[in-house]
């Protein structure tokens, strides 16, 4: 029976094989894992649709292979038919191993030792016009450039199959986009006193704890219905303005980075907004996110405050046109009229969006609303 890749979903035909789970020869049941398949967006799991024996495997670890695409092969062999094929195996005459190589056949060999010389001392060699085939010891100059060469270690890494897409999608959305920045910065106080005084009555009574993220989607949603542009993507010649809010959430998984979806949430309260975004970050971190968890999306939020960043320019999800970035919070002296100055606990906020359908004006003005409604959180009651 052919191991074949199964449909992948929307907009993914291919993939590639990150490991086998069995070798050939293993024997195999129904419903057992035989692969793991990375895709752009998620790994996948290719298991077994019969009993049998792996009998052959056509695509190793690291090749592409595309849907409908044959990968091995399972075969129903009998026991009695194995055991004859294991003896066989045991009765093939073994290989004599290769006679050893003439160490004067090596042509950067030395007469009195087995010397290989890698390819920058060869360089280094015809630079100062060495004949290494006629030298009993190599020139010490090249030697020691071979040396210097072998004190700085490297180590290569082959880039996953969804690190290359990153790569690809933000070097696209760089190119395709006429990205701009604008930035501002919020007095959280406010926020940070609601949190103070409620956090343990909000986790008692939802079991979830209660974050920053919640009051910023509720901001963002509130600044989208007065600026429903940066809700919108460009179709072609058409603008397509969504009426709807599905807000990604950036989250920095093992993989890299994966931009899972709450959908909706303009109609989710603030613990099932903080739930959700728990339930997705789980999924992320352990690799069982499920392709529509990651589907759409009207808009994006990043916070890469989490991991101390105090001022980024985020770069644009497309076909999105705005993506908000959060930062730490650091106290900073605020003048609060004229005569007096008080620390107050600042973060910088950051919205780059498409400036082919956004305007510098309405895209300030976006950023000013969720500012103004995060640092009068009751407002987001009514706005978000």
């Amino acid at each position: 029976m052919d191991i074949t890749i199964p449909e992948l979903g929307e907009s993914i035909t291919e993939g590639t094989i990150s490991s086998w789970m069995k070798k050939v020869g293993d024997a195999v049941k129904n419903g057992e894992l035989l692969l793991e398949l990375e895709t752009d967006k998620v790994n996948l799991e290719i298991t077994a649709q019969s009993d049998g024996v792996l009998d052959k495997i056509n695509k190793q670890s690291g090749e592409t292979v595309k849907v409908g695409e044959t990968v091995g092969t399972i075969a129903a062999i009998a026991a009695p038919e194995v055991e004859r094929g294991q003896a066989a195996v045991s009765e093939m005459p073994i290989k004599s191993e290769p006679k050893e190589r003439n160490p004067a056949s090596s042509p950067d060999h030395t007469p009195d030792k087995d010397f290989t010389a890698s390819p920058s001392l060869r360089k280094r060699a015809r630079e100062k016009g060495i004949d290494l085939n006629s030298q009993t010891t190599p020139d010490p100059i090249a030697t020691n450039q071979d040396n210097a060469d072998s004190a700085r270690p490297i180590e290569r890494q082959r880039m996953s199959r969804r690190r290359l897409t990153i790569a690809k999608r933000l070097v696209e959305a760089q190119r395709t986009a006429a990205m701009l920045t604008t930035f501002n910065e919020v007095d959280m106080t406010a926020i940070l006193d609601i949190r103070t005084r409620r956090k343990q009555a909000f986790r008692e009574k939802h079991d979830v704890g209660l974050g920053f993220m919640s009051f910023f989607i509720k901001a963002v949603v509130g600044g989208l219905k007065s600026f429903p542009i940066l809700n919108a993507e460009i179709d072609k010649e058409e603008i397509v303005i969504k009426q709807y809010y599905d807000i990604g959430i950036a989250v920095a998984a093992k993989e890299g980075l994966v931009v899972p979806v709450v959908r909706g949430v303009d109609r989710l309260s603030f613990a099932e907004i903080e739930r959700r975004i728990k339930e997705l970050a789980n999924k992320a971190r352990s690799n069982s996110l499920a392709l529509t968890d990651l589907q759409g999306g009207t808009f994006t939020i990043t916070n890469g405050g989490v991991f101390g960043s105090l001022f980024s320019t985020p770069i644009l999800n497309a076909p999105q046109v705005g993506i908000l970035g959060m930062h730490t919070i650091q106290k900073r002296p605020m003048a609060m009229d004229d005569d007096q100055i008080e620390n107050r606990p600042m973060m910088y906020i950051a919205l780059s969006y498409d400036h082919r359908i956004v305007d510098g004006s309405d895209a300030v003005r976006f950023l000013v609303t969720v500012k103004e409604l995060l640092e009068d959180p009751e407002s987001l009651l009514l706005e978000g």
